[in-house]
């Protein structure tokens, strides 16, 4: 265990343009092109155009099977059966961010050593960015967004907000998928120093390590 668990510049495209008021700047125009596809997507939205467009794709993509390069893997993941297709090589991590959309698992160090990454599989807390997701069809996996949701919060996820156990929140999804697992695992015992051994797979750059503990000790006995 670590010893820290335990304590677009403005710029105009020539010289000529800096005193045009007339010529907006890179990151104006920018913001205008991004202000203006947000406002196709919500009329796309609202139309029912853009989702209607996307469930035909989905459904098109599902009944002609994967592309080439790719495997089809099936998830029950928070749940609910899903389906990715992915490249031999996409890890786990990938494939529950970009292709079910679940962004709340984060990429840290990419190397399993920051914890950032944590998810259960089969019961089981892992780094996702480790592990291939072709090796886990099949397999039931929980992300933080399994733990509870917006309006009805897990008592992990409880206890991180009420003991303030995040800084930046980064590493917080990572956190609460190793805590949830320890507080449910009869070999880890209850002491400070059990806890932060447990832990010390998880890091936090911000150092919220004492509020961390905190509110594992407290979200005991209520998982």
């Amino acid at each position: 265990m670590s010893d820290d668990y335990d304590s677009g510049s403005d710029r105009r495209s020539s010289p000529e343009d800096v005193d045009n008021p007339n010529i907006p700047s890179p990151s104006r125009r920018r913001f205008m092109k991004n202000v203006g596809l947000s406002g196709l997507a919500a009329g796309a939205a609202t139309t029912g155009i853009g989702s209607a467009f996307a469930d035909e794709q989905t459904s098109d993509a599902s009944e002609a099977g994967p592309a080439e390069g790719r495997q089809r893997v099936t998830f029950k993941i928070n749940g609910e059966t899903r389906q990715a297709d992915v490249a031999a090589n996409t890890v786990l991590l990938d494939a529950i961010r970009q292709d079910l959309k679940l962004p709340g698992t984060k990429k840290g160090c990419d190397h399993g050593q920051c914890g950032a990454c944590n998810v259960h599989v089969n019961g089981t807390v892992i780094n996702s960015c480790l592990s291939l997701a072709v090796m886990h069809d099949g397999d039931e996996i929980t992300t933080v967004e399994g733990l509870g949701s917006e309006d009805d919060l897990g008592p992990v996820q409880q206890a991180f907000l009420e003991h303030d156990g995040y800084q930046c929140g980064y590493c917080t999804a990572g956190q609460m998928m190793t805590a949830s697992y320890v507080l449910n695992d009869d070999r880890i015992g209850n002491s400070q120093a059990e806890l932060k051994q447990a832990m010390s797979g998880n890091i936090c750059r911000c150092g919220a390590y004492k509020n961390i503990v905190a509110a594992i000790q407290d979200a005991r006995g209520k998982v």
